[in-house]
């Protein structure tokens, strides 16, 4: 099974103004995010409490339902 992290970096897209796209551009150049983690949890908290990059948690909540779609 892929981590969402694995999947949010197919999702990157330098030239795109897709939310998602943009989120994973960010996420990329971010050191510490969760790299390992498939808990919606421990991501979902990880972002609220460091990722500034990410104007709406709704965008994590739609990259998060296309991760699960595509892992099950």
């Amino acid at each position: 099974m892929k981590t969402f992290y694995q999947f949010l970096m197919t999702e990157r897209n330098s030239g795109s103004n897709d939310p998602i796209a943009q989120f994973a551009n960010n996420a990329f150049y971010d050191q510490s995010f969760p790299k390992q983690s498939i808990y919606y949890d421990d991501i979902s908290e990880y972002l609220e409490e460091n990722a500034s990059y990410l104007p709406s948690m709704t965008i994590f909540d739609e990259a998060w339902q296309t991760f699960k779609d595509h892992n099950n």
